[in-house]
């Protein structure tokens, strides 16, 4: 076993137009006077980070490493999220994409894609150069309008999606393998990979791939009406990345998982600041920490109701009461006998 790092804070809720979350050195102070010792960064903000020179100068990842050190702050991971959602859009959410991407792809899908996958390509570089091993993404989404069968959906089309999405993933998959680095799909409603099936028809389209890990994440599986629990039990082996988010779910005779296109503030399931859900957070650092996950745990502060300074300062608390430095040796060793094997033999007959 191995105590998980942290706390840590995955910035992208936090950044603004305005002091002190405009500027890489402005938000690292911030998030250590909040209590965190590390940050995941989007790295798509420019006001944090330049992909384009993480991803090819040593130096630069050095300056930039050593301004959030001078603030008491370590870089954990890199996130592209958006990046990764661009890989695979279906028609339906063009329009609303292309917020995601540069201006210069606007009104053309391809384009679009090929700057994603060229930006994935960047933020894997760029890990590299960081010394990170693990980078959050989203999968992208081609099958998602049709995950209610009605109509009938017609043979073959959720597989046709599937293989469709491993093709494209399949050579960032290698890339990310060159260069030491993981691919950790947040598993999220809306993403083709939204649950544990799902990832598993994408692994295997992908052969197994090494470098095909996952973002755990309790609140999205909670608002499933998953296991979250066994969810950890489960995918043990590929969970190489954490985020710790809350969520309630509370169902009523009008609406339930679907939420009936109601605002975040009033559907049955919605994200809350850390303690304020119903994600039982004791046994999630458990499981984890008995699984041996060494990985750090990154607030992702999203709440309908609570400010976020005060989601992100308590945040940093909730972590730290959580996480459990693991103990060097057995809570009964003090009555150890300390027999050897010839005394086991003894002790079971063997040698009469």
């Amino acid at each position: 076993m191995k105590t998980i790092k942290g706390p840590a804070l995955f910035l992208a809720q936090f950044a603004g137009d305005s002091a002190p979350f405009d500027t890489w050195q402005g938000i690292t102070r911030w998030a250590a006077d909040c209590g965190y010792v590390g940050v995941q960064v989007p790295s798509w903000d420019a006001r944090f980070i330049d992909l384009q020179k993480a991803a090819t100068s040593r130096d630069y990842c050095q300056t930039f490493l050593g301004q959030a050190a001078e603030n008491g702050i370590t870089v954990t991971e890199l996130s592209a999220h958006l990046q990764g959602q661009l890989v695979a859009v279906h028609p339906a959410y063009d329009m609303m994409m292309d917020g995601f991407a540069h201006p210069s792809v606007h009104g053309n899908p391809v384009a679009r894609q090929a700057w994603a996958v060229d930006q994935l390509g960047l933020a894997i570089r760029a890990s590299r150069n960081l010394g990170l091993s693990a980078l959050a993404t989203f999968s992208g989404a081609l099958a998602w309008p049709y995950l209610y069968p009605f109509p009938q959906r017609p043979a073959g089309l959720v597989e046709t999606a599937f293989d469709e999405l491993a093709r494209r993933w399949h050579p960032i998959l290698d890339l990310a393998e060159e260069h030491g680095v993981d691919l950790c799909y947040e598993i999220h409603p809306s993403e083709d990979l939204h649950d544990g099936v799902t990832f598993e028809m994408f692994l295997e389209r992908v052969k197994g791939h090494a470098r095909c890990n996952m973002l755990y994440d309790p609140s999205h599986y909670l608002l499933q009406a998953m296991d979250y629990l066994d969810n950890i039990d489960i995918y043990a082996d590929r969970i190489r990345m954490f985020h710790v988010k809350d969520a309630e779910f509370n169902p009523t005779g009008r609406q339930g998982v679907y939420g009936g296109y109601q605002s975040w503030v009033n559907r049955a399931g919605r994200f809350r600041s850390l303690g304020d859900g119903q994600v039982d957070f004791g046994a999630v650092f458990s499981k984890l920490t008995a699984h041996g996950f060494d990985g750090w745990a990154v607030v992702e502060w999203e709440c309908a109701l609570k400010h976020a300074e005060d989601g992100a300062r308590e945040g940093a608390q909730f972590v730290r009461d959580h996480i459990i430095r693991v103990t060097e040796r057995a809570f009964d060793d003090f009555a150890g006998a300390g027999t050897d094997e010839a005394a086991n033999r003894r002790i079971l007959g063997l040698d009469e």
